[in-house]
């Protein structure tokens, strides 16, 4: 519940921030009539990241009498997932510096084409968090006999709607750039995990060997039945008796991925840009 809660959480609190900032920009600019071709836009956007998951589950349905078959998808959607996932951390590393000013010259110029445009804008604005959120909770929930992790995106989503309406009034300060920062190191230890396993369900399904040549085994200092070990399995896929590959595709992942998300960004713009905006944000 915790992994999916986060990832509800930041996906939701993204969209909302995205939706927070279209809305105040018609507001501001006289065009408060125009809010609900924002708001359809988001449903469709909803709409289509929520039949996105269901497709998901219905080919998993299919090929449930297939062992290999189900082991294959799993695996491929686990790798795609992670592909995702890492995709929108970075995406969103890199563009929380200017995606206001982006949206509002975006909606401005949506204004100018048409009824349309508005609600294109929007949806496109939102499918991005919506579809990724399918996959990475299709993925990180693939082994789930509960709909705990399910309850878990659910709590996430609600809670960042509720952040973000109270960002949007002014009652709640955040500061997202820390936020978004470390909620993404530890997405990235999420996506670290999902990956390995998939490479796992890929060893269950034959495509790739070495399903009995085990890195490690240390299951007798961290059980798979103890209450650790099955937080640990639920947060992070972490399994006390990985196989070789399922190891080295965790480290594969993680080390690289985590030195380029800590490298400083270098800045593009200059500094007397910069604080123009903020003195421009600020007002």
């Amino acid at each position: 519940m915790l992994a999916n809660y986060l990832i509800g959480l930041r996906e939701g609190l993204e969209a909302s921030l995205v939706v927070s900032i279209l809305a105040t920009f018609l507001v501001k600019s006289g065009h408060r009539d125009r809010l609900k071709l924002v708001w359809i836009g988001v449903g469709a956007a909803v709409a289509v990241a929520v039949s996105g998951w269901a497709l998901l589950q219905f080919i998993t349905s299919l090929t449930a009498k297939s062992f290999t078959t189900q082991e294959t998808i799993g695996g491929v959607m686990s790798i795609v997932a992670v592909g995702f996932v890492t995709w929108m951390i970075f995406w969103m590393r890199k563009a929380s510096r200017s995606i206001a000013r982006e949206l509002r010259d975006r909606m401005g110029q949506a204004l100018e084409i048409g009824t349309r445009a508005v609600v294109l804008l929007a949806f496109l604005a939102v499918f991005r968090e919506g579809i990724e959120t399918a996959f990475i909770v299709y993925a990180s929930a693939a082994t789930a006999t509960t709909a705990t992790p399910f309850i878990g995106v659910l709590l996430g989503l609600a809670t960042s709607v509720v952040l973000g309406v109270l960002i949007y009034r002014g009652a709640v300060r955040i500061n997202l750039a820390v936020f978004f920062k470390w909620t993404g190191a530890i997405l990235i230890l999420v996506a670290a995990g999902i990956f390995a396993y998939g490479f796992h369900d890929l060893q269950e399904a034959n495509i790739l060997p070495g399903l009995d040549n085990l890195a490690f085994d240390i299951s007798h200092v961290i059980p798979p039945d103890s209450w650790y070990g099955v937080l640990l399995k639920g947060i992070f896929n972490f399994n006390p008796a990985p196989t070789v590959i399922e190891a080295v595709a965790w480290l594969a992942y993680l080390v690289p991925v985590l030195v380029l998300y800590f490298r400083p960004l270098k800045p593009t713009t200059p500094p007397s840009a910069v604080a123009a905006e903020a003195r421009t944000e600020a007002a």
